[in-house]
C-alpha cells in the first residue's frame, strides 16, 4: 500500500520541534525522490549535520515494518547506514538516519560494483539474528512456497536481508551500503546469496555465473544441494504468484529468471 508523501515542513509543529531537539536547528529540508513506503522521506540540513528522516503515520498498516527496522538497526554491520534516533509522537513514527550519498549498485556482468557488493554481504553473513527482537522467520516466510518436506532447510540463526534489488544497495566511498531493513529475517545464511544470485540474473548474468557468484559465500558453498533446490523452487513459486497478480514486465521477467534458477538448482541437487 503506497503512502502519499508530504514535505517535512507540513508535519505538525510539535513533531518538527522534537526532530530539532535531536538534530539541532533544521535549516533546510529536501524531499527525497522515489519510493512509495514513506509518508516522509527528507534530507535535513541541521546544526548537527545532515540527517535522512523517513516516517510513516502511526496508524498505517506498514508501521510495524518500520518499527522492526528500528529495532534491528543496532545489530546491523557497519555497511548499513546508522540509525541515530526513533521518534513516536503526534500520530507519526519517524526514523533519523545517517545520510548516505551514493548511487545505486550496478549488477551488470563485469561491473566494478560487484566486489563491493560481495564484501558488504560477506560482512552481513557474520551477523546472528538478535534473539530478543521479534522478526520474521524464514521458515514462515517461505512456508507457502517451499516444496513439501523441505522447510527445515530454511531454518537458521543468521540475520537476513533477502531483498537485493539494486535500489537497496548504494555505492559510496568504495563500499556497498545495504539499505531498507523493513523485513529483517532469521534463517539459513545461504538464503541471502541465493537472493542476490537472482538479482544478478535479472541484471544479465547467465544462471551459471550467478550461481558461481553465490558460491563465493561459504554458507551457500557448504549448503546441502537439496536445500538450494528447495530455495530455487520456493523462489520460483513466489515470483510466479507475484507476476500472476501483477503483470508488470519486470515482475514477469523476475518470475522467468526465478524459474531458470530453480531448474538449474534442481539439476544440481
Amino acid at each position: 500500500m503506497s503512502i502519499t508523501r508530504i514535505p517535512f515542513e507540513q508535519l505538525p509543529t510539535e513533531i518538527r520541534q522534537a526532530v530539532a531537539d535531536k538534530t539541532g536547528t533544521v535549516h533546510q529540508a529536501s524531499t527525497a525522490p522515489g519510493g512509495m513506503n514513506s509518508g516522509i522521506a527528507s534530507v535535513l540540513e541541521t546544526d548537527g549535520g545532515n540527517v535522512f528522516v523517513k516516517g510513516i503515520p502511526a496508524d498505517h498498516p506498514q508501521v510495524g515494518a518500520q518499527r522492526r527496522e528500528a529495532a534491528v538497526a543496532p545489530h546491523l554491520p557497519t555497511s548499513c547506514p546508522r540509525l541515530y534516533w526513533h521518534l513516536e509522537l503526534e500520530g507519526w513514527s519517524l526514523l533519523g538516519y545517517e545520510v548516505v550519498d551514493g548511487r545505486h549498485a550496478d549488477y551488470a556482468p563485469g561491473s566494478p560494483d560487484l566486489p563491493l557488493v560481495e564484501a558488504g554481504l560477506a560482512e552481513l553473513q557474520k551477523i546472528t539474528a538478535p534473539a530478543d527482537i521479534e522478526i520474521k522467520d524464514a521458515v514462515d516466510r517461505w512456508a507457502d512456497y517451499a516444496p513439501p518436506g523441505t522447510l527445515q532447510h530454511f531454518d537458521g540463526e543468521a540475520l537476513l536481508h533477502t531483498d537485493y534489488a539494486p535500489d537497496n544497495v548504494l555505492i559510496t566511498g568504495g563500499r556497498a551500503r545495504l539499505l531498507d531493513w523493513a523485513w529483517p529475517t532469521r534463517g539459513a545464511a545461504w538464503i541471502d546469496p541465493g537472493a542476490l544470485a537472482l538479482r544478478l540474473m535479472d541484471a544479465g548474468h547467465p544462471v551459471e555465473a550467478a550461481i558461481s557468484f553465490a558460491d563465493r559465500f561459504p554458507s551457500w558453498r557448504n549448503a546441502r544441494p537439496e536445500a538450494l533446490a528447495a530455495f530455487g523452487a520456493a523462489t520460483a513459486a513466489l515470483w510466479a504468484e507475484i507476476a500472476e497478480g501483477d503483470g508488470t514486465p519486470w515482475k514477469v521477467g523476475m518470475a522467468e529468471q526465478a524459474a531458470t534458477l530453480a531448474s538449474a538448482l534442481h539439476l544440481a541437487a
